[in-house]
C-alpha cells in the first residue's frame, strides 16, 4: 500500500489570551449597595443636601464684582419678556392671566435653588401651555360648561380684589369639588394643577428610578417635527383670537383642520377692530424681531418689542374704550397679591394621569437637552438626574400655588446667554419682576386686548415655523431623518398632539429596527498586497481572495434580523447549502439509475459505485469567511444561525470561519458553545483578522487527505 505524504496546514494565530473578571455574586452587590445607601454620616448627609439644592455650593463662591452684572441684565430683561408672555400663554393654556404670572414666579425661584444648569430659563412654554389647554379645555367641557362663555368681569377700579372660588347666585353653572361650589375659571386651574401635580411626580419618580434614559428615544428629528407641528397647531387655535371669533376650542382629533374650517364658516363675523389691531401689532413685532436679528452683534441688549407693543395697546384700549365701543375682548382684571394654596384635587387626577405622562417626558426632554447644550457651549456640567429632580418639583410644589406645568425655555435662554448670564441669580432677578407685576402693575393690563396676546404667541411661533426652510437639506442629509420629522410633524398637526408625539416615538424607532432588518451587506476584496479587505462594490482595484468568499454584515445579528442575513449571504455567495445537497442527492440517484442500467446491459455489476463518484459538482469556493467586525451584538437566534451555517455548509464540503469578532460577540457564542466543549474548535474557526482567516483557509484546503489508490 503507497501512503501519500500530508502536508499539515499552517498553525492558527494564537489567540489573545482574556483577562480574567472576577464578578462579584449579586447578593453581595445587593448587600453593599444597600449598606452604602443606609449608612449616615456628617459628609453624607452635607453631601446630599449640596447635591440636592446645588445652589449652596455656588453661591457662597459667587464672584460679586465679576457676575452681578451680567445677572442683573439678563434677569431684567428677561424678566420684561416674562411678564407678556406669562399672560398671553394663559390664553393657550385655557386658565386666567394672574395664573401664569404665578407659574412664572414660582419656577424661577425653585430652579434657582435645585437646577444644575447656569444658564437655562424655567418657566411657561408655549408648547407646555397648549398641552395642559387640551386637558383643561376636554375636562371644562365634560364637566358641562359653555367653552364660548364669557365670565363677567369685575370692574378695572377693583385693583386690589382676590379671586374667589366659590360662584353662586345668578344662573352660573358651578360644579362641586373639594365640598366648595367652583365656577369654570376655578374649575380650569384646578384640572390645571392636577395635571401638573402628576407630571412633576412622573418626573420624580422618573429621578428616583434613573429613567433619564427614556428621553434618548426622542430623537433630534423627531423633537423638531413635534414642536413644529405642535407650533402650528398654537398658530390655529390663536387665529381665531386675531380676527375677534369667539369659537370654542376643538375637542378630540383633527383640531387644525377643523378649527380652520370653523374659522372660515364665521369669517363673516370678524371683529374689525380686532383684525386691526392684530395687523399693527404683528408688524411691529415682526420687524423688531427681524432688526433684532439682522442688528444683534451691534446690540448689546434685545429691543423689549413685547413690552412696547402691550404696553401701547394697552394704552389705546383703555383711552380707546375698545372693549365698550366694538366689542373687542380684553384680558380683564388681574388681581395683585397672591391667593391662598390649596392642595390639588386628588379626585379628578384619576381623569388626568394619562394626560400627564406626555407632559411629563417633553417638559424633561426639553429642559435636560437645553441644560446639556449651553452646559457644552459655555464649558460646565450639569447632571441629568438632578436636572429632573429640579423640573418636577418646579411642577409639583406650585401645582399647590394655583400655577401649571413648566419646561425650559429655547428663546428666554438663548436671551439670557446673549446678554451676559453667569448664575441662576438671573432667574432670581426674574422672578423679582414677576412679583413686582403681581403686587403692582398686574390690574393695569385690564383693557389688554386677547388679540395682542396671541400676536405675541404667534410671533414667538417663528423659529419653529421656519423649520420649514431646512426640510430640503434634512432630505438631502438623511432622508431617513426628513421622513421622521414629515411624519412626527404631520401627525402633531393633524391628528392631536399627544399622538403626534407617540406616532414620532414608534415612527422613528420602526426606522432604526427596518435599517437593522435590512443592513447593508458586501462581498470583500483584498486591497493589491495589503492586509486589508474592503467592499467590492465600494472601491475600485480590489482583488477577490481566490477560493475565498468573505461577507460583511453590517448590522447586530438577533431573531428579527436572521432570515434577512441568511438571504443575504446566500444570494451574496451563490450557493444555499440545502439547495445545492438537494441537487448532489438527484444528480446521485439520476447517476446510479443510469449506471444500474449501463451495468445490467453490459453485464457489469460494480461500476456504479465509479460513476456516483465522478457526478460531485466542485464549487468555485472552498470557504466563507464572515467578517463581524460591523456586527455589535447577536442573541442566541444569531448564534444558532452560525451554527446551522457551519453545519450545514460543511456538508457540502465548504468552511465557515468567523473573523474580527468584538469580545460580546465571542462571550455569547463561547456560552452557547458554538466552539464546541471546552472551546476545542475555538482556534480553528475564530480569527482577529480577515486575513488571517483566508490565509488559514488556504493553507487547509491545501492539505486535505486525497484518497489514496492501491
Amino acid at each position: 500500500m503507497e501512503e501519500v505524504s500530508k502536508e499539515t496546514p499552517l498553525a492558527p494565530p494564537p489567540l489573545l489570551e482574556r483577562r480574567v473578571r472576577q464578578r462579584q455574586r449579586t447578593a453581595s452587590v445587593l448587600r453593599s449597595k444597600l449598606k452604602q445607601g443606609v449608612t449616615c454620616s456628617m459628609p453624607r448627609v452635607r453631601s446630599t443636601l449640596t447635591g440636592f439644592f446645588p445652589v449652596v455650593r455656588w453661591l457662597p463662591k459667587y464672584k460679586l464684582r465679576e457676575y452681578v452684572w451680567g445677572d442683573v441684565m439678563s434677569g431684567l430683561i428677561v424678566g420684561i419678556i416674562l411678564v407678556p408672555q406669562a399672560i398671553a400663554y394663559c390664553l393657550l393654556a385655557g386658565v386666567e392671566p394672574i395664573y401664569g404670572l404665578y407659574t412664572s414666579f414660582y419656577a424661577n425661584i425653585i430652579y434657582f435653588l435645585m437646577g444644575t444648569s447656569r444658564h437655562v430659563s424655567v418657566g411657561i412654554f408655549s408648547l407646555m401651555s397648549l398641552m395642559v389647554g387640551q386637558v383643561v379645555d376636554r375636562e371644562v367641557f365634560l364637566a358641562g360648561f359653555d367653552l364660548n362663555e364669557e365670565s363677567t368681569k369685575p370692574s378695572p377700579d377693583v385693583f386690589n380684589g382676590t379671586i374667589g372660588f366659590n360662584l353662586t347666585g345668578g344662573n352660573v353653572h358651578t360644579v362641586e369639588l373639594m365640598g366648595m361650589q367652583c365656577g369654570k375659571e376655578c374649575y380650569a386651574i384646578t384640572i390645571a394643577a392636577a395635571v401638573t401635580f402628576l407630571a412633576g411626580i412622573y418626573q420624580i419618580l422618573m429621578a428616583i428610578f434613573r429613567l433619564g434614559f427614556v428621553s434618548v428615544y426622542l430623537s433630534g428629528p423627531m423633537l423638531d417635527g413635534f414642536a413644529t407641528g405642535a407650533s402650528f397647531t398654537i398658530l390655529t387655535v390663536q387665529a381665531k383670537y386675531l380676527l375677534g371669533l369667539k369659537i370654542p376650542r376643538h375637542q378630540g382629533y383633527g383640531t387644525v383642520p377643523v378649527t380652520w374650517i370653523n374659522i372660515f364658516t364665521n369669517i363673516h363675523k370678524t371683529n374689525l377692530c380686532d383684525l386691526i389691531t392684530s395687523a399693527i401689532c404683528i408688524s411691529i413685532l415682526v420687524a423688531g424681531k427681524e432688526i433684532q436679528d439682522r442688528y444683534k452683534d451691534r446690540l448689546k441688549i434685545p429691543l423689549p418689542t413685547e413690552l412696547v407693543v402691550v404696553a401701547g395697546a394697552t394704552l389705546a384700549s383703555h383711552f380707546g374704550d375698545l372693549n365698550g365701543r366694538y366689542g373687542s375682548s380684553v384680558s380683564g382684571h388681574i388681581p395683585t397679591g397672591f391667593i391662598p394654596p390649596q392642595v390639588p384635587a386628588f379626585s379628578l387626577m384619576p381623569r388626568v394621569a394619562l394626560d400627564a405622562i406626555p407632559l411629563a417626558v417633553i417638559s424633561f426632554a426639553f429642559t435636560v437637552s437645553l441644560s446639556e447644550m449651553f452646559a457644552k457651549k459655555n464649558g460646565y456640567t450639569v447632571r441629568p438626574n438632578q436636572e429632573m429632580l429640579a423640573i418636577g418639583l418646579c411642577n409639583i410644589i406650585p401645582s399647590f400655588f394655583h400655577s401649571f406645568t413648566t419646561s425650559a425655555a429655547l428663546a428666554k435662554t438663548m436671551v439670557k446667554d446673549s446678554t451676559g448670564c453667569q448664575t441662576q441669580v438671573s432667574s432670581l432677578i426674574s422672578a423679582v419682576v414677576v412679583l413686582l407685576v403681581l403686587l403692582v402693575f398686574a390690574p393695569f393690563f385690564y383693557s389688554l386686548q386677547k388679540c395682542v396676546l396671541a400676536c405675541i404667541i404667534i410671533v414667538s411661533l417663528r423659529g419653529a415655523l421656519r423649520k420649514f426652510k431646512d426640510v430640503p437639506a434634512k432630505w438631502r442629509d438623511s432622508r431617513n431623518d426628513a421622513i421622521v420629522w414629515l411624519v412626527t410633524m404631520s401627525a402633531t398637526a393633524l391628528i392631536s398632539v399627544e399622538l403626534g408625539l407617540l406616532v414620532g416615538v414608534v415612527f422613528s424607532m420602526s426606522c432604526i429596527i427596518f435599517k437593522t432588518q435590512n443592513p447593508k451587506v458586501s462581498l470583500l476584496g483584498r486591497v493589491n498586497d495589503t492586509d486589508l479587505y474592503e467592499d467590492l462594490e465600494e472601491y475600485k482595484n480590489l482583488t477577490p481572495p481566490p477560493r475565498v468568499q468573505v461577507f460583511r454584515f453590517q448590522a447586530p445579528l438577533y431573531y428579527a434580523n436572521k432570515d434577512s442575513f441568511l438571504k443575504s449571504l446566500y444570494k451574496a455567495v451563490g450557493v444555499e447549502p440545502f439547495l445545492e445537497l438537494t441537487k448532489r442527492r438527484k444528480a446521485e440517484k439520476k447517476a446510479k439509475e443510469m449506471s444500474l442500467k449501463q451495468a445490467k446491459a453490459n453485464g457489469e455489476k460494480n461500476n456504479g459505485d465509479v460513476t456516483v463518484g465522478l457526478v460531485q459538482r466542485e464549487l468555485e469556493f472552498h470557504t466563507i469567511v464572515l467578517d463581524c467586525s460591523a456586527i455589535p451584538f447577536i442573541d442566541s437566534a444569531g448564534m444558532a444561525t452560525f451554527k446551522m451555517l457551519v453545519k450545514e455548509y460543511k456538508e457540502i464540503g465548504v468552511s465557515v470561519l468567523l473573523a474580527s469578532c468584538s469580545t460580546t460577540v465571542i462571550d455569547i457564542l463561547q456560552k452557547g458553545q458554538f466552539f464546541g466543549k471546552n472551546d476545542i474548535d475555538m482556534s480553528s474557526l475564530l480569527f482577529y483578522t480577515v486575513h488571517a482567516a483566508i490565509l488559514y483557509a488556504n493553507s487547509a484546503a491545501v492539505s486535505k487527505p486525497e484518497d489514496s489508490v492501491v
